[in-house]
């Protein structure tokens, strides 16, 4: 029963809430001019999860993402919720199933669809930066596109990712930067880059 709670009721619910804030809200888009037909790896912090499916239908209205989610049972539950928002999902992380999420990824990519990861998922520490959008990237060719949004109004969640969740009747403003090319770049200088542009505009 706790289960199924989890991860049938508890989504629906939320995801009703998720569109309630966001319609609610006075919206402002910081977006670069892309090809929509170039597929992109997608970058944005776990605590800024929940809003980003409107900041990715904003600028491809007709795009596919797929969102590499935790196989931990708290994945479960941000899997369905997001899953109703209109981001598809590949299971896995650095700590359990990162090979077979690796593989998907790059077909996904290699199928003109965006992947979608969170650097510091599932488990921290926050603002940190694994080593496995570098390699989707580099494996790909895909350049980056680094998502962020502010609420004026927010519940903040003491958990290691401080998760914001907006309120409703504020303001909301999206940022996704120009695409960026780590194809010539190490492993570490591309992590702290990738790292220094996330927190340009992150929620503190």
């Amino acid at each position: 029963m706790k289960i199924f709670l989890i991860t049938r009721v508890v989504p629906f619910f939320l995801q009703l809430f998720v569109k309630f804030i966001y319609f609610t809200s006075k919206k402002v888009f910081h977006h670069p001019k892309i090809d929509e037909n170039e597929s992109f790896v997608v970058a944005f912090w776990h605590g800024e999860l929940l809003m980003q499916p409107f900041n990715y239908r904003k600028l491809k209205l007709n795009g596919k993402v797929s969102a590499l989610i935790s196989q931990h049972k708290d994945g479960e539950a941000i899997t369905r919720t997001v899953e109703y928002l209109g981001i598809h999902s590949i299971r896995g992380s650095s700590s359990k199933g990162g090979a077979k999420a690796l593989i998907s990824a790059i077909k996904e990519i290699k199928a003109k669809n965006d992947v979608a990861i969170t650097p510091d998922g599932p488990r921290g520490p926050r603002h940190s930066v694994a080593d496995g959008i570098v390699a989707i990237s580099k494996k790909t060719n895909a350049r980056i596109l680094i998502f962020n949004y502010k609420a004026t109004k927010y519940w903040q969640f003491n958990s290691w990712d401080k998760f914001v969740l907006p309120k409703p009747f504020g303001t909301l403003e999206f940022f996704i930067q120009e695409p960026l090319d780590i194809s010539n770049m190490e492993m570490e200088e591309a992590k702290e880059l990738i790292k220094e542009k996330m927190l340009e505009n992150a929620m503190q």
